[in-house]
This record gives C-alpha cells, sequence and structure tokens, in this order.
C-alpha cells in the first residue's frame, strides 16, 4: 500500500515509531545514503559518513535540515564551522554554499523543504 503524497511508496512504514539511526549502517571508508521519502515537498534521506569522509562545498535551492543521530559532524555554513552532535539540529540555508565533514563517524537524517 502507499503512502500518501509519497512518490516512493513503501521505504518506511506509516504509523509507527521507527529508530532512524537503525535503517542504516556505516561502511569502512565510504558513505552510505538511504532515501526514505521523496514527493513534491522535498525529500528524506539518511546518511551514514564513516570518519574522514565528506562532502565538498555545494548549494542547493532549498533550505535543508540536518538532525545528526549518531556521532559528531562538522558543517561548513557560508564558510562557519558548525560541530553537531547526537540529538542535534542544524539548518541550512537555500543558495548558502556548504560542506560536511567527519571528524569521526556520524550519522545524520537530511530533510530538503522545497520551495513551492
Amino acid at each position: 500500500m502507499s503512502q500518501p503524497g509519497n512518490k516512493e511508496a513503501g521505504q518506511i512504514p506509516a504509523g509507527e515509531a521507527i529508530d532512524l539511526a537503525g535503517l542504516i549502517e556505516y561502511a569502512s571508508g565510504s558513505i552510505v545514503s538511504r532515501q526514505l521519502a521523496k514527493n513534491d515537498a522535498g525529500t528524506m534521506t539518511l546518511f551514514a559518513f564513516d570518519a574522514g569522509q565528506g562532502l565538498s562545498k555545494h548549494s542547493t535551492p532549498f533550505d535543508a535540515v540536518v538532525q545528526i543521530l549518531d556521532g559528531e559532524a562538522e558543517l561548513i555554513i557560508g564558510g562557519r564551522s558548525v560541530f553537531a552532535e547526537a540529538g542535534q539540529l542544524v539548518i541550512m540555508p537555500a543558495d548558502v554554499p556548504h560542506a560536511v565533514k567527519a571528524p569521526q563517524r556520524f550519522k545524520m537524517f537530511l530533510t530538503m523543504l522545497r520551495a513551492k
């Protein structure tokens, strides 16, 4: 059964409590991603970064909300470093260059919010 508004139906069950960090595993020397939902309003994606991995500077036309689930991340937003650890949330504004670094391994939940 598909979920309302989810074009990638069946990826996460509706109406249930989910352990997000348990839905993705670390891989040595890699970044692992798993898209959980995608619709016209945006996307929800899990990431697991091994220590020393990262994403180079880029920007997106949408606001991005990052929730750290495990470990600690360094987010460089508009040239300024922000360190976030498990349980913390960071908003990366649309059109502002940002990068991601993993001083240690970490997991994050990324929600992209598309403007209408």
